[in-house]
């Protein structure tokens, strides 16, 4: 084949058209759990988690909430998956080796932020939220109704079970009961909904007998079934924690923020320098984006560990 601009130009343009494909179709669950943030500059400010905004009786002048002292932001990253064509495999018609190369650059965009959020899943014990605290951790602080600074805990220990009716309230019912009873810093219900139970594949099995069948183990009734829907997410590390969240809210418990979500892109100027030098064309993907943590009250954690 002869290595000019217009055979470049196709070769490349096939190339994408792959990449796009593969794109297209390939999984992604981050959409479950995570909520989408658009960024328009480097760093995006969140401490306006600290005090987000409800609704109130108007009586006199009405309460403006100022943002609070906490800092919380979130910087965007550069990632990209690059692929070199050498030109003696145009010349020799061996393109049929990038495709493949291609359809995976294009899954592995895709996932990439199933990645970043399961990288916010399992780092919930170890990695600060906007109040200063790990995400899942025993002393928030919240202001009650009196203006007095309380220590509110969305961690636990119990490992998730269905083996009894007992165990089964014991683990996730208590997760529950703790989240639902979350207040703002008036003192006032959140009116937190738990929805979703997010677990390893070591889970799985016990997480959709909770979800799903009429009795637990012991045969007694299963109180939750038809109460969550169960998140199964390969990349969790851990084999015995497990999550309980609340994605019934604008704000979710993770947060995707994308500057740039993932492109195709490519370089195929014969007269650049890893051409001449190397025989090198190159394509890949590029993005700019990053995650972090939303509202601690809307997830539970349970390490397992007891």
């Amino acid at each position: 084949m002869i290595v000019n601009a217009s055979t470049l130009s196709q070769i490349f343009i096939n190339l994408k058209t792959t990449f796009n494909k593969a794109f297209d179709a390939a999984p992604s669950r981050w959409q479950k759990v995570a909520m989408l943030v658009p960024s328009g500059t480097k760093t995006n400010d969140y401490k306006w988690l600290a005090n987000f905004p409800r609704m109130r009786k108007w009586i006199g002048d009405k309460q403006v909430k100022a943002l609070a002292a906490f800092g919380y932001s979130i910087t965007n990253d550069d990632y990209e998956a690059t692929v070199e064509v050498d030109r003696n495999d145009i010349e020799d018609d061996q393109l049929g080796i990038y495709a493949p190369q291609a359809e995976m650059a294009g899954f592995s965009a895709k996932q990439l932020p199933d990645e970043i959020v399961s990288d916010l899943e399992n780092g919930v014990f170890t990695q600060k939220c906007y109040d200063g605290q790990y995400m899942c951790d025993t002393d928030h602080p919240v202001t009650d109704k009196d203006g007095n600074v309380q220590s509110v805990s969305n961690k636990g220990t119990v490992a998730l079970s269905a083996a009894t009716q007992a165990a089964a309230i014991a683990s996730l019912g208590s997760a529950r009961t703790a989240m639902q009873k979350f207040t703002d810093d008036e003192g006032r219900p959140l009116n937190i909904t738990p929805n979703v139970l997010l677990v390893p594949p070591a889970l799985q099995d016990v997480a959709n007998i909770l979800a799903n069948n009429d009795k637990l183990d012991d045969g007694k009734p299963n109180p939750f079934k038809g109460t969550i829907v169960v998140d199964c997410d390969p990349r969790l590390t851990s084999d015995t924690a497990w999550f309980l969240l609340d994605t019934t809210k604008p704000v979710r418990p993770f947060i995707y923020q994308e500057r740039k979500k993932p492109v195709f892109v490519q370089q195929i100027d014969p007269q650049a320098d890893d051409v001449f030098m190397r025989k090198k064309f190159k394509f890949g993907a590029e993005a700019r984006v990053a995650g972090g943590y939303g509202f601690w009250q809307l997830i539970y954690g349970s390490t397992g560990t007891a």
